[in-house]
């Protein structure tokens, strides 16, 4: 629905704002990705650090 809306605004006048919408909504998606694999890797290492330290 967002590229829908995106690529409409684009469609009728491409001016530099247009574009600006564009590179945010995609900064945004890639954004909203690189979250949960930070959250898991944090957690994962926090996990692995805790294991080594109890076998050490």
């Amino acid at each position: 629905m967002c590229r829908a809306t995106v690529e409409s605004n684009v469609g009728t006048g491409s001016t530099d704002s247009d574009s600006d919408v564009g590179s945010g909504l995609n900064t945004g998606i890639l954004y909203l990705m690189i979250i949960p694999y930070v959250l898991v890797g944090t957690v994962g290492l926090l996990w692995y650090k805790s294991s080594r330290k109890k076998n050490a």
